[in-house]
């Protein structure tokens, strides 16, 4: 039985009202359809998976995430976790599923086990039960010294295992992260991740938001690259990385426009693809390095002086880069 599963999933937002000054002329319009966060998605997770939603920022994994976990409502199309129903039985639902949001949101007037008792109880469990299992969770991630502190005495890492710790209170089974990692030091990051493989080898199911290429490559067990709310690709991790361009991505930024220079790169022995975004020039070769100097050459020749210049092997990256011509920034 698949944990989750969307079928047709899309949510439009109402485009923003445009307000008119006195004695300035109105702005152009707003799209008169609204703005398109998830497009026709389709996506099915396996009990007991590790799976990934990877994508830059405004692609639309918080609002994906949002929908699954009952805080955004659909547009249209439909959406299943736990065997629930999104839209008809959100409360079934939530019962059945743990979120772990992007920023920490604890109530800082309480102290860390508090804060996990009184989520647990707004599940029917009994404070002594809800207690007892907090101290287990607070051991368990480490930070069962903090037991009695108060919120904003514990570090960025140590807010973000709280939140761990109070989405797991009422063992749920399916668990949401929503970039669970941003804004934490590289040493916080690999900690939460041994704890987030800690928890998938007990069986749950974990759905995890991410922008981070290295993170999606060590942690899901299957991704979903989304840019725009549509679906680009979707499968392991080394299966998506055999899919990337066979090429160098060789990237030179000038001091203007580079849209002459793609025209002419286009022409060079060993250049697969190459196109130009502003200043930005982005050419897969199979020359690599090798290929600089023709770069730079055609640049001058053009009147464009280079600027920084970047080079990156086949990964992750460069396939979401070949399918959306953007980064995951």
């Amino acid at each position: 039985m698949n944990a989750i599963e969307t079928r047709s999933l899309r949510k439009v937002y109402p485009a923003p009202a445009v307000k008119k000054k006195r004695g300035v002329p109105a702005p152009p319009a707003p799209p008169s359809g609204g703005i398109v966060a998830i497009d026709a998605l389709d996506l099915a997770v396996a009990e007991g998976e590790f799976f990934g939603v990877l994508g830059p920022n405004g692609a639309g994994k918080t609002t994906l995430i949002g929908i699954l976990t009952t805080r955004v409502r659909i547009t249209a199309g439909e959406a299943v976790v736990a065997g629930a129903n999104v839209t008809t039985q959100p409360a079934d639902v939530r019962r059945r599923i743990g979120v772990v949001p992007q920023r920490p949101n604890p109530d800082r007037s309480l102290s860390v086990i508090e804060n996990l008792v009184f989520h647990a109880t707004y599940f029917g469990i009994s404070r002594a039960d809800a207690h007892r299992r907090g101290q287990e969770l607070l051991e368990r991630l480490g930070i069962a010294d903090k037991m009695n502190a108060k919120v904003d005495q514990l570090s960025g890492g140590q807010q973000q295992r709280l939140m761990i710790a109070r989405a797991l209170s009422h063992d749920p089974r399916v668990v949401f992260l929503d970039e669970p990692t941003v804004g934490l030091d590289p040493q916080a990051r690999l900690s939460l991740w041994e704890i987030l493989r800690e928890l998938h080898a007990q069986g749950r199911t974990i759905v995890m938001s991410t922008h981070y290429m290295e993170e999606a490559d060590q942690l899901c067990g299957r991704l979903a690259i989304i840019d725009q709310g549509k679906l680009l690709a979707l499968d392991t991790p080394a299966a998506l990385k055999l899919k990337a361009p066979g090429d160098t991505l060789v990237e030179v930024t000038f001091d203007g426009d580079a849209t002459v220079v793609a025209d002419a790169v286009r022409a060079m022995e060993g250049v697969s693809n190459a196109e130009a975004r502003g200043p930005l020039l982005r050419v897969f070769s199979k020359r690599g390095g090798a290929l600089i100097p023709a770069l730079i050459d055609a640049g001058e020749a053009h009147g464009r002086i280079v600027r920084d210049i970047h080079l990156s092997r086949p990964s992750l990256e460069t396939l979401f880069i070949s399918l959306t011509g953007r980064k995951l920034t």
